[in-house]
């Protein structure tokens, strides 16, 4: 493996970036490509396969290609499309922000799906999958978008763990089970499942000669694009939490047994010999945009003692509703009093969002999850300094800088596990 690359594709909402590394799991090239650059409607998988290949492309002009061993791609969980034998799309693609509109496929899920089941919801993948079924009733497949691009590069339709976890697909039985034919879901139609990291097969032959590749470069399941992250991070073994600070707050923790509950919106995915034990909560940088641009809290975070505990006991969300650590759609914010002082009322609800991130991981442990040891934070918020120390501060941990932020690494990873068998 001396001088053996692997390659990491990932696609998320706005474009297409592709990694390689190397033996060591160095970057050693990254290339990158709109989706807008492709067309404008970001359903369409022609677009999703230009934009895959113009990024792939970019990062195999910066490399020896003859040294490349395989390849792996990650989607948005939850985007799907009906396909026929051929992998020929036969309807508009779904996203996973697009919610279901027809009630009753909404409420047939809701009868029959266990209620730990991640299908549960508008936007979910089973829901998709019956509604596809009525709109291209002749489909061969209903795939995930991960699903559709990596049969692009192979010819072999497969999913993983991670896709189909929202599709109804049971990671711990490791099936599709039999409650989604009670619901009406023609399981047949549904890809045969992987474990992220597992190799699918050989790259098609038009496909390696399109991009001057090794016809012997194999084709590796993916997996999600948060799932990615996280893998991204370098958290990699029972403990290692990472937390996302976006618009909203996104948390995982790596477990040895999976952790499902709704009252408390936690869910598992199978990766890499374990689980990803998490959820998402309302709060985040969201709430905050809604009280201060980013360079108030620029100037007002600088002015803020860390070390001071106002103690206003915060629950900063924008609007009632709260999926985790606790799961009630009509959970109330809490944010009030309001200080005098506008950095008193920041400060405040800094506070809030570290006491939420600590009663999430708390709430982990509680059911199962091995006790945070330690943790590695991305997204926009993991830049303000104030935030992290008030955070570590409640977690009583140390950050560790992460890896890498781009999930495309992530996947890299999972094309390196893959080509090792």
């Amino acid at each position: 493996m001396q001088n053996d690359i692997f390659i990491g594709i990932d696609l998320g909402t706005s474009g297409a970036r592709a990694i390689a590394i190397d033996k060591d799991q160095a970057v050693i090239a990254e290339g990158k490509s709109g989706l807008a650059d492709h067309g404008t409607d970001h359903r369409d998988p022609a677009i999703w396969r230009a934009t895959v290949f113009t990024a792939l492309s970019s990062v195999t002009k910066a490399i020896e290609r003859t040294y490349i061993k395989a390849i792996a791609i990650d989607g948005t969980s939850g985007s799907m499309l009906p396909i026929d034998a051929e992998g020929t799309p036969l309807a508009q693609a779904h996203m996973y922000n697009d919610p279901c509109e027809v009630s009753e496929i909404i409420d047939i899920i809701a009868r029959t799906a266990p209620l730990e089941s991640a299908a549960h919801g508008a936007t979910s993948g089973a829901a998709k999958a019956l509604l596809f079924q009525t709109l291209a009733p002749n489909a061969h497949q209903i795939v995930h978008q991960a699903d559709w691009l990596t049969g692009q590069f192979c010819g072999i339709y497969a999913s993983d763990d991670n896709n189909a976890l929202k599709t109804g697909y049971d990671s711990v039985t490791r099936n599709w089970p039999d409650w989604m034919e009670k619901a009406g879901i023609d399981r047949a139609r549904l890809p045969e499942v992987n474990e992220p990291g597992t190799s699918i097969g050989p790259i098609q032959r038009q496909i390696a000669d399109q991009f001057d590749l090794p016809r012997s470069t194999l084709i590796v399941s993916g997996t999600t694009d948060g799932c990615a992250a996280f893998l991204a991070t370098g958290a990699s073994q029972p403990g290692d939490g990472v937390t996302s600070i976006g618009t909203t707050l996104i948390l995982k923790i790596i477990s040895e047994k999976p952790i499902f509950d709704p009252t408390s919106g936690i869910y598992s995915h199978r990766l890499l010999g374990n689980w990803l034990a998490g959820g998402a909560s309302n709060t985040g940088a969201g709430v905050l945009l809604n009280h201060f641009t980013l360079d108030e809290i620029t100037v007002l975070s600088a002015q803020i003692d860390p070390g001071i505990r106002l103690g206003l006991d915060y629950y900063p969300l924008s609007k009632p509703g709260e999926r985790f650590p606790v799961s009630d759609p009509d959970f109330q914010p809490r944010l009030t009093p309001r200080p005098e002082r506008d950095v008193d009322f920041l400060h405040a609800m800094f506070e809030g969002i570290a006491e939420i991130e600590k009663c999430a991981y708390s709430k982990l442990t509680a059911l199962g999850a091995p006790a945070l040891n330690s943790i590695r934070t991305v997204g926009g918020a993991a830049n303000n300094d104030t935030l992290t120390k008030i955070r570590e501060a409640r977690l009583t941990l140390h950050s560790s800088n992460p890896a890498h932020v781009e999930a495309a690494y992530g996947t890299a990873l999972l094309a390196k596990r893959g080509a090792k068998g």
